[in-house]
């Protein structure tokens, strides 16, 4: 196994006490555009700083963040429990997050890289920074504006909607309502406004929403989003991510197909 993937099974076993010492000397190999495990690196870099995401996506826990470095006292740990070592998930956590909120000027060049693969993940990573001064957001809708990927488009809107879900800004709010409701937008950024538009607001999804997301995510889209890793870490047992957001936030009513699963099997 190479090193970027024990960092996976570290954070997969619940040992991001580890995982997060190597944040900061992942960055270095991140931002180095000529770097041989460039990709590799800026994959793996925001694991530590997330956790209990896999499988989530509710209006109410997608996108979460329960523990900010810059907002909570330095020894909390919130509701993320203990990791198996015995050690505080949430320090693990906020030491991941602080360490890229510390790299966010080095970090958002990325944005602009030529491979919208680096510029997806860059966006990813970035999402977990603390941004109280709207600094990464004012990026992100920068590089929206001139952005022609559609997958790169709905990761930079998904993103934005991960940092206001931290550091509450009603304009992004606004701003992301506008783009789920642009019929000429491309329908993966459609779609994944929608979605972060439901996790900043409590207010009853409009028929609008309801018909567009029911419309545009079909089982085609919704595999080939799996590329986006907000998405691939939200499904399920034979459930894309998208789907499975679909389903949790505007049917909740529907059948879980895991669960549907483990009773098949007993």
């Amino acid at each position: 196994m190479d090193a970027t993937g024990v960092l996976w099974s570290l954070c997969a076993n619940d040992s991001r006490a580890a995982a997060a010492l190597a944040v900061p000397f992942l960055i270095p190999l991140a931002i180095n555009a000529h770097h041989p495990h460039r990709t590799a690196a800026l994959a793996v870099l925001s694991g530590p700083a997330r956790a209990r995401h896999h499988g989530v996506a509710s209006r109410q826990e997608f996108l979460l963040h329960r523990n900010d470095p810059r907002r909570h006292a330095p020894d909390t740990h919130d509701d993320y429990g203990y990791e198996v070592t015995g050690y505080p998930a949430g320090w693990s956590v906020a030491a991941a997050r602080a360490a890229i909120t510390t790299a966010t000027t080095a970090l958002l060049p990325l944005l602009g890289d030529s491979d919208p693969t680096v510029r997806v993940d860059a966006a990813y990573v970035l999402a977990t920074a603390a941004d109280p001064a709207h600094t990464i957001r004012t990026a992100l809708a920068g590089g929206f504006a001139t952005e022609g990927d559609a997958m790169v488009r709905a990761a930079l809107l998904l993103a934005a909607a991960e940092i206001t879900r931290a550091h509450p800004h009603p304009p992004t709010v606004r701003w992301l309502r506008e783009r789920w409701h642009d019929r000429a937008e491309a329908p993966e950024a459609r779609l994944l406004a929608a979605v972060g538009w439901l996790c900043l607001t409590d207010q009853p999804a409009p028929e609008e929403l309801r018909r567009a997301v029911d419309t545009l995510a079909d089982n085609e889209r919704a595999h080939a989003m799996e590329a986006l890793p907000w998405m691939s870490a939200a499904s399920g047992t034979n459930e894309p991510g998208l789907l499975r957001c679909r389903r949790c936030m505007l049917h909740p009513e529907e059948p879980d197909p895991e669960e549907v699963l483990w009773d098949s099997l007993f």
